[in-house]
């Protein structure tokens, strides 16, 4: 079992950019599982209801907790959108609209190329 991981222009890369090492080794570590665990426990990533195939890559660290929204694309690639550093309980609204509108852009742009 192999995922690839692509990332969909530079929402992601910018935040992980920022991000100190001890968190950037916490990302790879989350994101390695995703490429190579078959099943991958909701700890680790989880479908957000009522989004019709948004995800989000849950990462704690620190007792921090950082969310990074993706997708499937033809059963095996996981496409990193937006990320962002929760600090309420509930996944804020914006940052799903965020998610969701760049799920759309990219499937749009995949069909006009």
């Amino acid at each position: 079992m192999s995922r690839e991981i692509i990332f969909y222009e530079d929402h992601f890369i910018s935040f992980y950019q920022k991000q100190d090492d001890k968190l950037k080794e916490k990302i790879k570590y989350v994101l390695e599982l995703i490429k190579q665990v078959e099943k991958i426990p909701e700890k680790f990533l989880k479908h957000i209801t009522g989004t019709n195939g948004l995800y989000e890559i849950r990462i704690e660290y620190q007792s921090n907790i950082y969310r990074i929204f993706c997708c499937f694309d033809k059963g095996k690639l996981v496409i990193l959108f937006n990320a962002f550093q929760k600090k309420t309980q509930n996944t804020p609204r914006n940052e799903i609209e965020k998610g969701l509108n760049l799920m759309k852009e990219y499937f749009k742009q995949k069909t006009t190329k």
